[in-house]
């Protein structure tokens, strides 16, 4: 949220640097985030001043431009070139002197001394455009007669300065949705600093008076009637006649520009205006466009449609609050207006809605819709119900002031069942407990005073409060504390001599220290961690028969229609994230996430004991795709493939202890995966992993493959077991290698290979890798040939050829037994 110092001095007296009132602000809880100096004029016609042309002449080598001699207040004359058609002895005119910087949008350009066709030029004489006071270039500005020879431009031409600074705004600090809100907070702090000093408050708020509204007449009366009082507990409004639209004047226009609010036309600038003073929203009818003269606050049936300010058809649900005429929808109650009742340069007569609509209404409503504009974003975090008459008062002397018209009917004010203030009890003792510190009650009751807290009731021990309902976040004794200390100052809370502590019991396997340690493996291989929404789009469960539509969870309040169920999988997260890179450029990524997947217990509805409606589990997800290395003169093109991906696993697997030779792995082949495999644990499956279908990525428009590991996390931290680490010296003896070619059943998998070799050749047989394959003219059609190496070590001595001869009998037997396998 933005927020203009200069507006904001309008209703506090202080002039503090721009930097202290962002220390304050922060301090008191309405963080600062930025601070931008802003100018009228960019640049703020720093160097330019206001000059006399004492001679004029022509240039001898020129048809169009002319030789002049300007007094700008010094002791000599500058010589200047220039252009315009227009210029002439005599004139008061803006000269740029040497140095001036111009901007045009993002170019910049800087006035040098220089010469033009032979002749000295020291500055340059300014047309509107140059100076950025308008867009004619028709020549330069000729000035009063009367302006002062030396007075710089800024001073002449009124250029302002101001600080715009934005604020970080917690969802809970509707009260600071305006200027009059954030000054109250300021009031409050400034105060608290002097009467810690002095026992004075010097600064107060000073609201706009709103003594001078009157009535003129009541031509032009409109009834208003609520028909649901639980959506929208407040209505008011009142009718001006005779207005005028047209341009709002340059003050009006400047404190909206501060803070980034395009200029329309008076009247909505009016409302934007008073939205952004007092936080409270209000919308303008065309008085004419209300059919029977009547307003009525009510829900339409369910599959009306209704066509917004922005010129789209809104399909409207039974809980959508509308504002409606005696015939039809006006406006989507304290979201969007609608186009058939907005006003327009045609506008003659309005009609002025200030109103408090219940926040849990407006949310849902502007969330279906997906409109977020300003009054929504106020509604939601809940405005202050009081204000509608006030700020309907000011807004039509406004509109008098500055689009002309009449008060044309009495306050329409219908508000069935008031909103109490809060009460409060605030014990002393409590308050001290919490702060940590003994706060003088002086001071306590001047803090809360200044937060417009009503103290209705003191004794010894504490006070009773009445908070007003503008703030709706201060309901229980604990956040009054907390108005007190961030007013007060958490700084001033001095830190103490003790400190205490207490001990944590966790038991083991740690969890979190598991998911640290194999967050710090796939980083240290390269990995990055996304964190991705839980939730998605429903359309998603519908891509492959392994996700059931059924089995989503549904939000009953989705935040947007692209996010309106809970996710069942990691996979298509993971996929966007892909996407999204890709459509930047980068295309190798590895990437990992560990989150929760959500879905239906099948079981719930058909069992009267399961209490558990919904399952989640804990999933850690692996991505690979695109080079393996990258992009260099030193490394070659080669692409990430299944294989890597396996190793990853098998290497994660046993740093979490894991032997990965008493893993037992299946084929895997679904719609998810083009093809796969499942590691099994104690016959659970822990891990699927494999190239994803091209079907998938072809919905993703992913235009590489894309390897994909799925670990049950919650599974395989099951099977984890509590061990103590061991470790091994290096070997003292010498590791020997064989290596075998072993033709076999094209059916027959490495993996049977391994499984089996470390079966037979225990406790000699350290590893086995394959290193090639062939499948070729030269052997059937039906077999293929594996390159093995197996590598050899006795742990107590070295093996002579005896010993390794006789290992790699045992395994040549048993391939040839078992596998049907022919040795080459």
């Amino acid at each position: 949220m933005k927020i203009s110092y200069n507006w904001l001095k309008q209703y506090i007296n202080v002039d503090l640097p721009s930097e202290n009132i962002a220390q304050l602000l922060t301090n008191c809880g309405l963080e600062v985030e930025s601070a931008e100096t802003i100018e009228s004029v960019k640049g703020g016609l720093k160097g330019v001043v206001i000059g006399e042309v004492i001679t004029c002449r022509k240039h001898p080598d020129s048809d169009h431009l002319s030789i002049t001699t300007v007094d700008i207040g010094q002791a000599e004359h500058l010589h200047i070139v220039c252009g315009a058609p227009n210029v002439s002895a005599g004139q008061k005119v803006a000269v740029a002197t040497i140095g001036t910087t111009f901007y045009k949008g993002d170019e910049t350009f800087q006035i040098k001394k220089s010469k033009i066709r032979g002749e000295l030029s020291e500055g340059m004489i300014c047309a509107e455009d140059e100076l950025g006071l308008g867009t004619s270039h028709d020549g330069i500005m000729v000035l009063d007669p009367a302006a002062v020879v030396g007075t710089p431009g800024f001073k002449y031409f009124n250029v302002s300065n101001d600080t715009v600074f934005e604020i970080g705004l917690t969802a809970n600090r509707s009260d600071a949705t305006s200027h009059i809100g954030v000054a109250r907070d300021l009031v409050a702090v400034l105060n608290a600093i002097e009467f810690e000093k002095n026992n004075t408050n010097p600064f107060s708020l000073a609201i706009p008076p709103v003594e001078n509204f009157s009535i003129d007449n009541h031509d032009f009366p409109i009834d208003v009637k609520i028909e649901d009082i639980q959506a929208c507990p407040r209505y008011s409004g009142l009718t001006i006649s005779g207005v005028e639209v047209k341009e709002s004047p340059d003050w009006l226009k400047k404190y909206l520009h501060a803070i980034g609010i395009r200029s329309i036309n008076n009247l909505v600038d009016i409302s934007n205006f008073i939205l952004f003073e007092t936080g409270q929203p209000m919308h303008f009818f065309d008085a004419d466009q209300i059919l029977g003269k009547q307003v009525i606050i009510k829900k339409l049936p369910e599959g009306t449609k209704f066509i917004t300010l922005d010129e789209k058809e809104r399909t409207l649900t039974a809980d959508n609050l509308m504002i409606c005429n005696a015939v039809e929808g006006m406006c989507i109650a304290g979201v969007f207006g609608g186009q058939k009742t907005g006003v327009t340069e045609k506008t003659k007569n309005i009609f002025l809605e200030s109103a408090y609509f219940n926040p849990v209404s407006i949310r849902k409503t502007s969330k279906y819709h997906g409109l977020k504009t300003d009054a929504s974003f106020r509604y939601e975090r809940g405005a202050d119900p009081n204000i509608t008459i006030y700020a309907l008062k000011r807004a039509a002397l406004l509109i008098k002031e500055i689009a002309g018209g009449k008060v044309s009917s009495g306050i329409v004010d219908v508000y069935p069942n008031p909103i109490p203030d809060f009460k409060i009890e605030l014990t002393y003792q409590y308050l001290n407990k919490l702060v940590g510190k003994v706060i003088p009650s002086a001071t306590v009751k001047n803090i809360l005073t200044n937060l417009k807290i009503e103290i209705v009731g003191e004794t010894s021990e504490g006070l009773s409060l009445s908070v007003p309902p503008f703030r709706a976040d201060v309901q229980r004794e604990a956040d009054v504390v907390e108005e007190i200390l961030r007013i007060y100052g958490y700084n001033n809370i001095e830190t103490g001599e003790t400190l205490k502590s207490s001990l944590s019991y966790y038991t083991k396997p740690d969890k979190e220290k598991i998911i640290n340690r194999v967050s710090d493996f796939l980083t240290n291989n390269g990995f990055s961690e996304m964190m991705l929404n839980s939730l998605t789009k429903s359309e998603y469960s519908t891509y492959t028969s392994v996700f059931s539509p059924e089995k989503n969870v549904k939000l009953s309040n989705p935040l947007s229609k692209e996010l309106d169920v809970m996710r069942q999988t990691l996979l298509f997260g993971g996929l966007e994230a892909i996407l999204f890179n890709q459509n930047r450029k980068i295309t190798n990524l590895k990437v990992y996430e560990f989150g929760s997947i959500y879905c239906l217990n099948p079981d719930a509805e058909k069992d009267a004991d399961v209490q558990k409606k919904y399952i989640q589990n804990t999933h850690l997800a692996l991505y690979i795709t695109g080079k393996l290395e990258p992009e260099s003169w030193r490394t070659s093109d080669e692409k990430v493939d299944f294989f890597n991906m396996k190793m990853y696993i098998n290497l994660l697997l046993q740093n979490i202890g894991f032997n990965i030779n008493k893993i037992k792995s299946e084929d895997i082949s679904n719609e998810i995966f083009e093809q796969g495999l499942t590691y099994q644990i104690n016959r659970e499956d822990v891990v699927q992993f494999g190239s994803v279908s091209p079907a998938i990525l072809k919905r993703f428009d992913i235009k590489q493959p894309v390897f994909y590991a799925d670990f049950n996390w919650d599974v395989l931290f099951s099977l984890i077991q509590n061990r103590d680490m061991k470790y091994a010296g290096i070997p003292k003896f010498q590791e020997v290698r064989r290596d075998l070619a072993l033709l076999v059943n094209e059916k027959v998998t490495f993996a049977e290979i391994e499984k089996l070799a470390y079966r037979i050749g225990k406790p000699l047989l350290k590893k086995v890798s394959l290193f090639d394959v062939y499948k070729g003219n030269k052997i059937d059609h039906d077999k293929k040939s594996y390159a093995v190496s197996f590598n050899l070590l006795n742990d107590n001595k070295t093996m002579n050829d005896k010993e390794i001869d006789s290992a790699m009998e045992k395994l040549m037997l048993a391939f040839q037994k078992e596998l049907g396998a022919e040795i080459r």
